[in-house]
């Protein structure tokens, strides 16, 4: 949800092009472009450090402070270098509290599945229809005990009051197995008791 911590002065860009873009970063700031509502599209800069911050948080919600005027803004894309990583342009779809957006909300997994089993994650997002000031920053899937074969589907999750779930509900999250190299172990263990029994039946 938008607060104090998400409000962020952005200025309003006149400039464009690659040229226009290194500078704007090399003063801190990132490019920006807003759109939606059926509002012409708007081209901003925002602080790089401050916003930086805010996006390690998935589906962030701006509240942007442009020349005076309040802004509400849900950050559609994240453009890097993909090298440097750093971030090079942003698009900011604009929102309104009590509005329902769809967004790719992260599986976090937590606990541990039954012993000499591991849990391994199909899917690492959930496609959810949430009020765009309600955006969960995860959706926690517990895995504790779980045994060898148990199966995760997207409609398994308890959702956030709300929010809906946009995907087809069979769709497989999460699988708990019994890694190859266990399996094989168990095996070849198997395999030389029976010898083992045979040998001495024999004699």
């Amino acid at each position: 949800m938008a607060d104090e911590s998400n409000k962020v002065v952005a200025e309003v860009r006149d400039s464009f092009g690659k040229g226009a873009a290194r500078k704007i970063r090399a003063a801190g700031k990132i490019p920006a472009v807003i759109y939606g509502h059926g509002t012409d599209p708007q081209h901003v800069t925002v602080p790089a450090h401050q916003v930086g911050l805010l996006l390690r948080k998935a589906n962030a919600v701006l509240q942007l402070d442009i020349a005076g005027t309040d802004q509400l803004v849900l950050v559609k894309d994240v453009q890097k270098d993909p090298v440097l990583q750093i971030i090079e342009h942003l698009d900011l779809i604009v929102i309104k509290s009590g509005e329902k957006v769809s967004v790719e909300v992260p599986v976090h997994v937590q606990g541990e599945p039954y012993p000499g089993t591991i849990a391994v994650l199909e899917v690492n997002t959930l496609r959810l229809e949430v009020e765009a000031t309600h955006i969960p920053e995860n959706i926690v899937l517990d895995v504790e005990g779980a045994a060898e074969g148990t199966q995760f589907h997207a409609k398994d999750f308890t959702l956030p009051k709300g929010a809906a779930l946009a995907e087809d509900e069979d769709l497989l999250i999460l699988n708990v197995l019994v890694p190859a190299a266990v399996r094989a172990d168990d095996d070849e263990t198997a395999e030389a008791a029976d010898d083992a029994a045979a040998t001495e039946a024999a004699e």
